[in-house]
């Protein structure tokens, strides 16, 4: 019998087959449906194995206030480029694989920390556990931003780290579809939209949806939508993140270059040319990375004293009053009485609140705790 590699193995092949058109859509997207849930057993299985004493990846435990992951071949100059922004030297040389474990390092950068991770560089088939692909990939997936460092005199680099990123249950650069499927006890698979769906039948969502085993379900589509994004919401461990391109070694390429190195990368993804030997573009950089995650400041207000306007605590803007109490200290959730705000997302002056409010930019947060 195979196993469960060589039958995902089978249906990629497959897939790059099948011609892509209208009419093969639905057919590719059960195909994947069944890699999604192969998958996912096989995943299951690995972390059975680890448990039970299997070998140990690495972890890196992250710190500061956002995390940033180098994603690149071996040698496109990912650790001269974490040197330049951080200013601290990470062990390089001239040849493949010198980093051969996840070295962060720390930004600080507009009243920010932001851990920049510098990763051993990533090699086709990495999804598949190449090089340590399936490790450095896990540690990708837990940043906030995905910066890739490409090399201008190579022409697929940007190609072959998308994939893999891709294949590893990434969507960088895309907005979450609004596809929601909730297992039910009967009643078969009944499919609702509450908008045109120019791209998919409903017949072939139902097919999709039985192919990874589920016989009955309610999907309701909200958003335009593909058959990739019913698979993606069937497989339930994409993440979607931010992605910037960094073409490195500007100093040596010439506009043939680097013309063709933009050409690579969709239109929708933004670039950064750099040079990590001369540190060209080094500070536009630092500028691009703080302003695209999302940051905002927390004035604090500590009971019974004045609010400190000069140091603004820096948050991300997803941020809740309970995100805020987490980063101050471990005991503030467990002791939390309430919270006082006054500013953009309170209702009124030192409105109380909850650790769930929604905090704002500009913000003066009191929180009260038990003594």
């Amino acid at each position: 019998m195979a196993t469960i590699r060589e039958q995902i193995a089978s249906l990629e092949e497959e897939i790059l087959k099948t011609q892509k058109n209208k009419a093969t859509n639905a057919h590719i997207g059960k195909l994947k449906a069944k890699i999604a849930a192969l998958k996912a057993k096989e995943e299951k299985a690995a972390a059975h194995s680890k448990s039970s004493g299997g070998s140990d990846g690495f972890e890196v435990k992250k710190s500061g206030d956002a995390s940033v992951a180098l994603v690149g071949f071996p040698s496109v100059g990912k650790s001269s480029l974490i040197s330049q922004l951080t200013g601290v030297d990470s062990e390089t040389g001239s040849f493949a694989f010198t980093t051969l474990t996840c070295i962060p390092g720390l930004l600080e950068h507009n009243g920010a920390k932001i851990q920049i991770l510098d990763l051993p560089g990533l090699i086709k088939g990495a999804a598949d556990g190449k090089g340590r692909g399936k490790e450095i990939l896990n540690v990708i997936r837990s940043s906030d931003m995905v910066l890739y460092v490409v090399d201008p005199f190579q022409d697929s680099h940007f190609n072959i780290l998308d994939a893999e990123l891709t294949r590893s249950g990434m969507r960088l650069n895309e907005s979450k579809p609004q596809v929601f499927i909730n297992r039910t006890g009967r009643g078969g698979i009944v499919v609702r939209s509450t908008c045109e769906q120019p791209d998919v039948e409903f017949e072939d969502v139902q097919e999709i949806v039985r192919s990874y085993g589920i016989v009955s379900a309610e999907v309701t589509m909200r958003s335009v939508s593909t058959h990739d994004h019913i698979v993606d919401t069937l497989s339930g461990n994409c993440i979607y993140s931010s992605a910037v391109v960094v073409i490195n070694k500007v100093d040596l390429a010439s506009e043939q270059d680097m013309a063709r190195t933009r050409e690579m990368v969709p239109d929708n993804w933004p670039i950064l040319p750099v040079s990590a030997k001369t540190g060209q573009g080094i500070e536009e950089m630092k500028d691009f990375i703080f302003e695209h995650l999302r940051f905002m400041r927390v004035f604090l207000k500590p009971q019974g004293e004045d609010a400190d306007m000069a140091e603004p605590l820096i948050i991300k803007d997803t941020s809740t009053v309970r995100h805020v109490c987490e980063k101050l200290h471990r005991d503030f959730v467990r002791k939390f009485r309430y919270a006082r705000v006054k500013g953009p997302s309170a209702k009124f002056d030192w409105q109380r609140v909850g650790l769930d409010h929604l905090l704002k930019d500009g913000d003066v947060l009191s929180i009260i705790v038990r003594r």
